[in-house]
């Protein structure tokens, strides 16, 4: 099966058009307010009225109060909630209850975070060095995951095709990578795409 794209921190309208000429599989976007990348619901209603209706929107959250995660995906500003907080079960579950897909960030040092990530009860996992720290972390640390997997840390148009071909992920996941001076360049998203496919 092909590995799917998801390219993510997406602000600007002209980000939009790039995606669009690209056809990632998802695009995301970011609410954490502490994030360079972050973007109010209000702008992205208006970027996801301007995206290609194959690209499913992902919005990220780091402890967001849950009924604002669940209104973003009912007004249909996102498709998917993308948890990379100290969400539990509890909270995933409840999101779930309301028939909405979940995609779970796990910071990766160790089997153990492997394991819990297993474990989880959300649609997805997504593995990753930490919060957009732009750096890989250790992939032989994956051998043993049974799990489909969103992989994510460090991954540019030079490291994600070897990722890819050696560890087969369900998706990988980019965004600093794909940035110059931390905006979208859409010759680097380009070369991504090419690097994979």
């Amino acid at each position: 099966m092909k590995t799917k794209v998801k390219m993510c921190g997406l602000r600007r309208e002209i980000d939009i058009e790039y995606v669009n000429r690209l056809l990632p599989d998802y695009i995301g976007y970011v609410f954490a307010k502490k994030s360079r990348r972050f973007i109010s619901p209000e702008q992205t209603a208006k970027l996801t009225q301007l995206l290609d209706k194959r690209i499913i929107p992902v919005g990220v959250f780091v402890d967001e109060p849950i009924n604002n995660v669940i209104g973003l995906v009912k007004n249909g500003t996102i498709k998917i909630a993308q948890l990379h907080g100290n969400e539990n079960e509890e909270y995933i579950k409840a999101l779930r209850k309301e028939n909405i897909v979940v995609i779970k960030a796990i910071i990766v040092e160790s089997e153990d975070d492997c394991k819990r990530a297993e474990n989880s009860t959300a649609d997805h996992i997504l593995l990753d060095s930490g919060m957009g720290s732009g750096k890989p972390f250790d992939h032989k640390l994956l051998k043993n995951i049974k799990r489909p997997y969103f992989l994510a840390g460090g991954l540019d148009r030079e490291s994600a095709g070897n990722a890819v071909r050696l560890l087969a992920p369900y998706a990988i996941d980019v965004s600093s990578g794909i940035e110059t001076d931390g905006y979208k360049d859409f010759k680097k998203m380009k070369e991504f795409m090419d690097s994979i496919y």
